[in-house]
Formats: structure tokens, sequence, C-alpha cells
């Protein structure tokens, strides 16, 4: 039998009327004793930890097996620049096109890492840019005289913008965009296109470099399949308030990822500055956008979560390999596809990734309420027995002289 708004049934089992307030008086009294009658009433404990059971929700599997897809892929797409020309796949086209998966594949790891940590450095398509320009004007002087320089001002940058992220607890997108303006500004100072001075050939060491790429993939993602270590790099993972700080060693990732970052888009730069000396092709300026919009589609294809913390293992090496195989066969084609293109199509790729990959998360819908809902009426909290509202107490009764008047009196 369900409770009227003012009356609570009584051990001896008649109904008698009281006011709510007194009702809510007499749970808190027995709560103190150890006799709650109704939880209800109590409120949520609530503390400053993350929830825990998201960290569980993490599955290498789907990672493992959307691997697959991106190794068949990568395997298909070969084998039609391989029945295109034959000789792409020999050397000397061999070197010139590992050297190019080199360039693309450090701007991905870049991106990839600023992902895993949930602040992604948006600025490294135009340190690309600005460290190819840089390289340009420079290579003559040397390779470390060209390429020191360009290293240490993307670590200040980096820094920086690290330090705004962490100690403001703003986003690393809008933080690292604002960073990316700034270098797009010093690369549009450039009125007219610029030729390289230098005559450094990266493809005598293409396998070298293309294997140093794809080594720090591989270790990069074993080493982020490791449980504690996932969870510590991602702790920028929206999980709860985004604007709640998370102590002071939450920065630390946050450093490391954005300064990382910004040193693999200068290496990504460089090579392909060195790689348009052999072709005596300018470096042209520009915005690089497209650049960051290729780093974070690939990232994204591979499997790195759009919300940060979760990758797979060898995702960027099978995805790198597999665009810069689309690369060359489109170039042999002559289907002159632009880059802004190519990076739409692999933002939009890889969004559908992430949904895969945050299949039977918070964010997939039916899990968990979001972090500011307001909590449902149906939750069970509530006792089934009492009213889900309370609703305006009832006038009581007008009160008399006799001691033994009213229903706690007795009976006339």
């Amino acid at each position: 039998m369900a409770y009227d708004e003012t009356t609570f049934r009584r051990p001896g089992g008649d109904d008698t009327p009281t006011d709510p307030a007194a009702y809510r008086r007499r749970v808190q009294y027995d709560d103190t004793a150890g006799t709650t009658l109704d939880q209800s009433l109590r409120a949520p404990v609530t503390t400053g930890a993350l929830p825990a059971v998201e960290e569980e929700r993490d599955r290498l599997g789907i990672h493992l097996g959307w691997e697959v897809v991106l190794l068949v892929a990568a395997g298909v797409i070969g084998f039609l620049l391989f029945r295109e020309d034959s000789g792409a796949l020999q050397r000397p086209a061999l070197d010139t096109l590992l050297v190019t998966g080199a360039a693309i594949g450090l701007i991905t790891l870049g991106a990839g890492l600023s992902l895993r940590a949930g602040v992604p450095n948006l600025a490294i398509g135009p340190i690309a840019l600005a460290a190819a320009l840089q390289y340009a004007e420079n290579s003559d002087r040397g390779l470390p005289q060209a390429v020191v320089p360009a290293l240490i001002i993307a670590a200040a940058g980096g820094l920086v913008v690290s330090v705004l992220v962490a100690g403001l607890h703003v986003p690393g997108w809008a933080a690292s965009l604002a960073a990316g303006f700034g270098t797009i500004v010093y690369v549009q100072l450039r009125a007219a296109p610029v030729l390289v001075q230098g005559d450094w050939d990266p493809t005598d060491k293409a396998f070298l470099l293309f294997g140093g790429f794809a080594l720090l993939a591989v270790l990069g993602g074993a080493l982020g399949a490791v449980g504690p270590v996932r969870r510590f790099f991602g702790r920028q993972r929206p999980s709860a308030d985004p604007a709640r700080r998370r102590g002071p060693m939450a920065a630390v990732p946050v450093v490391v990822a954005l300064v990382l970052s910004s040193l693999f888009a200068v290496g990504a730069g460089t090579l392909i500055a060195a790689q348009a000396a052999q072709t005596g092709e300018p470096i042209v300026p520009g915005t690089g956008l497209e650049w960051t919009g290729i780093g974070i589609g690939l990232a994204l294809l591979a499997g790195t979560s759009a919300y940060g913390r979760r990758g797979g293992i060898f995702g960027t090496l099978f995805a790198v390999t597999a665009l810069t195989l689309f690369l060359d066969y489109e170039s042999r084609r002559e289907l002159d596809i632009a880059l802004f293109a190519i990076a739409a199509s692999l933002m939009v790729a890889g969004l559908l990734v992430t949904r895969l990959v945050e299949t039977g998360s918070p964010f997939a819908g039916g899990g968990n309420e979001e972090w500011n809902a307001a909590p449902s009426s149906g939750t069970a909290n509530w006792s089934p027995t009492l009213p889900e509202t309370w609703n305006s107490p009832a006038t009581p009764p007008a009160r008399s002289d006799r001691w033994d008047d009213g229903p706690w009196g007795n009976p006339r």
C-alpha cells in the first residue's frame, strides 16, 4: 500500500495523519540510530574522483579488428599502385615513397599523441609548413643550422601552450589553434614561394627514416595499451565536468603531448622541404591547415579516439601506409585531388571510427547519465512505497485544550 502524503504507517498498522516535515525529521532521527526508514531522503555523497566504470571499458579487440581492416585496405591500394606502375614499389621510386610516408607519419604521430592526451594540437600543420620554409631558407648553412632553431622555437611554443592549457584549464584545441594562427602569420610574411637552398637528400636514408617512424608508432601504441599508462596519459579525457581541475600531475601528459607533437611537426616539415629540393619544387607559403586535417584525420582513422585516451597499436602505421600509397597512386593517375579534400574525407571517416571505438562508453548513449543531468524520477534511490514528490500538506486540524483530544488520544 502506498503512503499518503500526510500519513505514515505505524507499527500497529493504523494510518494516522502527520506533517510531512515531521516525517522527514523522524526519518533523519532514525537514520542516526541506524534504522533509516527511507534512504531517498539522504543527500547523495559525491566526491571529486572520476567515475571508475568508464576506465574498464577500453577494449583492445575493437582496435585490433579495425587494424586488420586498415591492413587489408593498404594491401589493396598497394596492389592497385603496382598494377598501375610496377616500378613505383621498386628503388629509386620506393625511396621517395618511404620518405613521403615518414613525413606524413611524423605529423600523424604528433596528432595521435595530442589526441590521446585529450589536447589535440591543431597547430601541427602550420608548424610543419613554417619548418619547411625555415629549412628552405637556411639549408645552405647545413642541416643543424637549419633545423635546430626550428626545433627550439617549436618546443618553446608547445611549452607555452601547455602551460596555458594546464594553468587555465582551457581546451587544448582552442589554445593550439591560436598558436597555429600565430605561426601562419610568420609563414605569410613571405610573398613568394621559396626555393630550397640546400642539397641534403633524405632518400639516402629512406628505410631508416620510415623504419624509425614505424618503430615509434608501434612502441607508442603498445605503451598506450598498458592500462595505468593509458589512464594517466588520458586524464584530460572528458568524463566529468570539463572545467574541473585534475591536479598538478595532469599537467605532465599535456606538456609531453604538446611539446613532442610540435617537434614531430618540425621533423615532417624538414623532410617535405628536403624532398622538394630533389625535384626543384619551391615551398609555397600558405596556412598549412590541410596538413593539420590530414594528421588529425589519419590519427582518428587509425583508431585514436577524438575524446582522448583510447587508441590501437598498429593503426597509425597501417593508416599512414595506406594514405602514402594512395597519394602516389592518385598522382600517377593524375586525379588531382586537393589536399583539403583528402583531409576532409579522412576527418569524416575518422569520426566514424571514433564512434566505433567508443561503442559501449557513456558517449555512446544508453550508458551512464551525463555529468550535469538532473536525476530522473524513476531512479532506484526513491522508495517504491513513497510518492515521488511531496504535495502541499493538508491543513492540520484545530488544536484542542484537552490533552487526550486528537488522533493520539483515547478513543471516544
